[in-house]
């Protein structure tokens, strides 16, 4: 399904610093930019029409591995870049990213990855919007940038500059939306919020993700299980965007740690009738009614419940739990592997804590956690999760570094 070379990569981006040439009151990081990005480029898709949501899903992923490799070039100066030595720098990349792509899905999505690079009409509305999305996450950021930043001689020039360039995407209708501050755009902030709740917020930890930049990596996780299990697209779709989301209500909650949340009878119960609640007072009305159904279905509410992490599947329009979703994979069932989305959440966590202590950050709470999370991985669909969280630990444990991808090259 995935391995940990490429989870090496994306984990990466936890400790890739944004905007580090100016002073800033909160970190802001590379992963949790392009977790939000994906979020407002759900929205952006959703309000158009012709949206192959597969693609766009293929595409962010396909440019944040770019992003990843391309780090220690400024966006403005890689954008110039591109534009004189574009085939140069996309070998370049493929080269770096090779040993840890070729064996995902049997090749194609190095093919499809390096297809991508070189053709830019590939995937075009759908570039278009991620590249809209992209610019709306930078503009969140750069909201908090300018605070700390007014006394430098060149930030009116720099806030001129990220003001103007909403304009290249105004045809999009959820671009509109957000700049005129509707409601789609509470929903915008809120999500971007989650990036200053920290994961493992009782323990130090290197490097540090986000409950946002979290939901990216369970959502990628879940994206290479679909490939993996070959899954449909529809389903394939449901399953990303349910792990992109599944951590959304915290905004309202907050995290409340799995020990905390079950030790105490019928405390997880209580737990989530306030999410659904919220979620209907504060979220719900906030999403463009042409998609609250549909969003509610990803975020796991119905039958008065929210239930992400179940199998579930839609027939003749009425939402059913299924043991076996695989009997159900096509488009017409709309099918979310919440079983395995959750192994992809729990598999995430182990990551997380196998990463610090690789570091040297070997806390009571991380390794207790870490062994935790492991009892409770188990093979999904053929898939074995805990097979592959060994197999992590293994490489990120030797010799308690990090071995990284550029060691296999």
């Amino acid at each position: 399904m995935i391995n940990p070379k490429i989870i090496d990569y994306i984990f990466s981006s936890a400790s890739i610093q944004r905007w580090n040439d100016y002073p800033r009151m909160v970190e802001l990081v590379e992963l949790d930019k392009q977790a939000h990005k994906f979020i407002i480029a759900y929205f952006i898709a959703k309000l158009e029409d012709d949206i192959n949501f597969t693609h766009l899903i293929e595409a962010g992923i396909f440019e944040f591995l770019r992003r990843v490799v391309v780090t220690d070039i400024r966006p403005d100066v890689f954008r110039k870049a591109l534009q004189k030595k574009s085939k140069e720098i996309n070998s370049w990349v493929v080269e770096k990213l090779r040993i840890s792509l070729q064996d995902i899905d049997n090749g194609n999505f190095l093919q499809k990855f390096e297809e991508f690079l070189n053709d830019s009409n590939m995937y075009k509305k759908e570039r278009f919007i991620l590249k809209a999305a992209s610019y709306l996450s930078t503009r969140w950021e750069f909201s908090i940038v300018y605070q700390t930043s007014q006394f430098l001689s060149d930030i009116e020039d720099v806030k001129k500059a990220v003001e103007a360039e909403i304009e290249d995407y105004y045809e999009l209708i959820g671009v509109r939306k957000i700049a005129l501050n509707k409601k789609l755009s509470k929903v915008i902030d809120l999500s971007g919020r989650l990036r200053f709740q920290k994961r493992w917020a009782q323990t130090p930890r290197i490097p540090e993700t986000s409950v946002l930049g979290h939901m990216l990596t369970v959502a990628f996780f879940s994206y290479f299980y679909s490939l993996n299990v070959k899954a449909c697209d529809k389903r394939l779709q449901n399953n990303f965007f349910t792990a992109l989301f599944h951590d959304l209500p915290e905004a309202l909650t907050r995290d409340i740690i799995s020990p905390v949340k079950y030790s105490v009878d019928e405390l997880s119960d209580i737990i989530a009738e306030y999410e659904v609640a919220k979620i209907e007072d504060d979220i719900l009305p906030n999403i463009p009614e042409s998609i609250q159904q549909e969003f509610s279905y990803i975020l796991g509410i119905y039958n008065g419940i929210k239930e992400e992490f179940a199998n579930k599947v839609k027939i003749d329009g009425k939402i059913t739990e299924v043991e076996d979703i695989n009997k159900y994979n096509l488009d017409k069932y709309e099918g979310i592997d919440g079983l395995a989305l959750k192994q992809c959440d729990k598999l995430s966590a182990f990551v997380e804590a196998s990463l610090s202590i690789s570091h040297g950050i070997k806390s009571k709470e991380l390794i207790s956690g870490k062994k935790e999370i492991l009892k409770g991985l188990k093979e999904i669909s053929g898939i074995d999760f805990k097979k592959i969280a060994l197999e992590i630990d293994s490489e990120f444990g030797s010799n308690g570094q990090v071995q990284t991808t550029l060691d296999f090259e």
